[in-house]
């Protein structure tokens, strides 16, 4: 039922670290070793996946992109879960890109321009298995600061959503008396 496996490898950890010791505490050395061995495999597969070294690469799409049309359609059901309000009505101040990690297409920002210094951010999307929080730590530690963007904004979505960007940085403000989130970037 978890859709992160660092998550399921955590959890399944600490339960076998649990029956570990419970097999020793009542003599029953077979429930101990079984579990100690779900043990070091949980250990080995989380070090592998904290070790495993990540390519990310930002390809930025126009608005009219044929491509970018069928992922917004084919995900539409799980983008409007986390940004119910959301519509892509792309212009020629749109900023499309997709964020490929290892070269999957895993990320989706839409934003447009406010200013010279200052973006709206419509859509933060990361396709399920990769919502880690990397992608977004990547994109907004990096990609925005080299394009020389300063401020950042985006609507609040479902809890989840607004839990994820203030775990990037964005603060929950108010605008025109609308909430909304705000980033600063250095």
């Amino acid at each position: 039922m978890m859709s992160g496996i660092v998550k399921l490898r955590i959890i399944n950890l600490a339960g076998a670290i649990i029956f570990t010791v419970y097999g020793l505490l009542i003599g029953a050395l077979p429930v101990a070793i079984v579990n100690g061995f779900i043990c070091v495999v949980d250990i080995y597969y989380l070090y592998d996946i904290f070790k495993a070294k990540e390519y990310f690469k930002v390809l930025e799409v126009m608005h009219d992109s044929e491509y970018l049309h069928y992922f917004l359609n084919f995900h539409e059901r799980e983008i409007k879960k986390y940004m119910p309000t959301f519509s892509f009505k792309g212009n020629d101040d749109s900023i499309v890109f997709f964020i490929l990690r290892n070269s999957i297409p895993a990320g989706l920002i839409c934003a447009k321009k406010n200013s010279d210094e200052s973006l709206f951010v419509e859509l933060d999307f990361v396709i399920p298995g990769y919502r880690d929080l990397k992608i977004g730590k990547y994109v907004y530690q990096n990609i925005f600061s080299k394009k020389k963007i300063k401020k950042l904004y985006s609507n609040p979505g479902n809890a989840k959503h607004d839990s994820y960007l203030q775990k990037m940085g964005f603060v929950k403000t108010e605008l025109n008396t609308k909430p909304i989130f705000c980033l600063e970037i250095e």
